[in-house]
């Protein structure tokens, strides 16, 4: 069995754009956003898929999406977001985790096909992290 991408993040063992580090979970830009800004948030301990979180953890994974939410749409200028999991299938790590993508009307989202861009730099990227992190406090 491979190591665990977003273990290693968690683990600082692994660089990330970290967004949020909290007791619960850890939340950092995506190196594949849909858009500027779009954030993956993670349990800090290994659950594959939803079904797996123990019940203790869903209310503070999703009450941090939620805070998430309010960051992203507020730093980006986002007219709202879109928030979703994969549970196995197109689960590209399988480590549970929670998309929180900016939306505008007319980006050119459409149903599930989404085209994957990059950030113009690294620090471009360390950026757009900071600015989440002062949103959320941190």
């Amino acid at each position: 069995m491979k190591p665990c991408l977003f273990c290693a993040i968690v683990a600082g063992t692994e660089s990330a754009a970290i967004v949020l580090d909290e007791g619960h979970c850890v939340a950092f830009l995506d190196v594949r956003p849909l858009f500027e800004g779009h954030v993956l948030l993670v349990p800090r301990e290994h659950h594959v898929t939803l079904a797996d979180l123990p019940a203790a953890l869903v209310e503070p994974l999703f009450t941090t999406a939620q805070r998430l939410c309010r960051a992203v749409e507020g730093v980006q200028g986002a007219e709202g977001s879109f928030v979703a999991m994969n549970n196995v299938v197109s689960q590209s790590v399988p480590h549970l985790h929670v998309h929180v993508v900016p939306r505008r009307r007319k980006d050119g989202l459409r149903g599930f096909f989404w085209p994957r861009t990059t950030y113009d730099s690294d620090a471009a990227m360390a950026e757009v992290a900071a600015r989440l992190r002062a949103a959320l406090g941190g």
